[in-house]
């Protein structure tokens, strides 16, 4: 949570745990969309997971085979122009996929990564990822973060008011 913003912006932030703030309502329907095409082919979906290298996976989904699947919410085309880190997010997952609404044309985006054409309610996969298997390590260490993550959001919504606690706000 960001401090510096006082508590109501840590209260905002565990009322709604699938955003922090920096999301757009377009882009938020954009993840939606694209989470539930995910949960309909068996894959666990987590928002907003941060990665050993730093970078935040706007959406980290964890498949029956243990596959690991990024997605980049991209909501307009300024915001794709505006990343250029992108790149970097292959080193942590098997594959890794924009994903953009109606609106952005889908001809900007790289052919070397996957396209999911999504709004609030559901998605579609335009151009199949590349497969990038991850090392073993690199598998297990990620898997692990995002069971973490998953426990520590669910800890978050069962008890919105024990990080304050714990944090001492």
């Amino acid at each position: 949570m960001n401090a510096s913003l006082g508590p109501a912006a840590n209260r905002i932030a565990l009322d709604d745990p699938l955003t922090d703030g920096r999301q757009s309502e377009t882009a938020l329907k954009v993840w939606r969309g694209a989470a539930r095409l995910l949960r309909s082919l068996d894959f666990a979906c987590l928002s907003e997971v941060v990665l050993a290298s730093g970078r935040r996976a706007d959406l980290l989904a964890l498949g029956p085979r243990h596959e690991l699947v990024i997605v980049e919410v991209k909501s307009s085309v300024a915001d794709l122009r505006a990343d250029s880190k992108w790149p970097d997010y292959r080193l942590h997952c098997d594959r890794l996929y924009f994903a953009t609404h109606p609106g952005v044309p889908a001809e900007i985006f790289p052919d070397d990564a996957g396209l999911i054409l999504a709004d609030g309610f559901g998605a579609e996969i335009l151009r199949d990822a590349p497969e990038h298997r991850l090392t073993a390590a690199t598998r297990k260490a990620l898997t692990l973060r995002f069971a973490r993550h998953a426990a520590l959001r669910l800890h978050d919504l069962a008890d919105p008011d024990g990080r304050r606690v714990v944090d001492g706000l």
